[in-house]
């Protein structure tokens, strides 16, 4: 199997040798990993491309590239310039420093790169590492993800819903914030979304005198509604929610068929 990997924490991040290491074993002693991830970190960029300006691609070492561009940047870098004689089979997002589940899957670039790959066609998965109380005092605070990804990616490549529509399916992977032996299983769950726990901003004063915002989070603790992603990984459950690129309010088409 050949895999690229990709993240938005960028290409030095702890998250992307862990998810390295899954990618290795999931891809066996034939297979290939190859990596093309950000030169800085792009989190919060979503689904964005680098398309007013170019973006340089350096080679680091064999197989392995830094992008000057987002994680969608990336994956069209890998499919269309580093491995464009022979295409990946799957493209990995992650690991995540931080959840991307409910409304931050909507900002997340982690997700941008495996929404990507989707739309090229290619089989996509993100991974993100929940963080909360349980995890302050451990010693790798991806632990999780690291013992839980091979069986999750695994059964997800054996059991999984895989399309080849126009907006095909990828995966969204959640890991608990607790220690690896506390994880309780995995869990289908769909997105959900935690109310009036939206981003802001907020100003601040340079010495210039200048002034300029910060966006701010929101506490993360809070669940969603039971049995949506962040509320089964504040349970203790992986969460695997499978989505697509298609932001068509489905439900809603019949009801505007009155303004025609």
């Amino acid at each position: 199997m050949r895999i690229l990997i990709t993240n938005d924490d960028g290409i030095n991040a702890p998250g992307l040798e862990v998810l390295e290491g899954i990618a290795r074993d999931l891809a066996g002693p034939t297979g290939e990993v190859w990596i093309v991830a950000p030169a800085f970190e792009q989190s919060g960029v979503a689904h964005a491309i680098s398309f007013t300006r170019p973006m340089m691609v350096a080679k680091l070492g064999e197989r392995r590239y830094a992008a000057e561009g987002s994680p969608a940047d990336c994956v069209l870098a890998g499919l269309h310039d580093v491995m464009k004689d022979a295409r990946p089979d799957l493209v990995l997002s992650g690991v995540n420093r931080g959840n991307n589940a409910a409304e931050n899957a909507l900002y997340s670039g982690t997700l941008g790169g495996a929404m990507e790959a989707a739309l090229q066609g290619v089989p996509a998965v993100a991974l993100s590492q929940y963080f909360g109380p349980e995890l302050r005092e451990v010693s790798d605070i991806f632990e999780a993800a690291r013992v839980h990804g091979l069986t999750t990616l695994r059964a997800l490549l054996d059991r999984g819903v895989w399309t080849a529509d126009d907006y095909g399916i990828f995966y969204n992977i959640n890991f608990p914030p607790v220690p690896a032996d506390r994880v309780k299983g995995l869990r289908v769950a769909p997105q959900g979304f935690r109310r009036d726990m939206g981003f802001g901003v907020e100003p601040h004063h340079a010495p210039s005198g200048r002034r300029f915002l910060w966006v701010t989070g929101a506490p993360q603790q809070q669940p969603t509604h039971p049995g949506t992603d962040a509320d089964v990984n504040l349970q203790g459950y992986i969460s695997v929610t499978p989505m697509r690129a298609d932001l068509t309010a489905h439900d809603a088409l019949e009801a505007l068929k009155a303004i025609e």
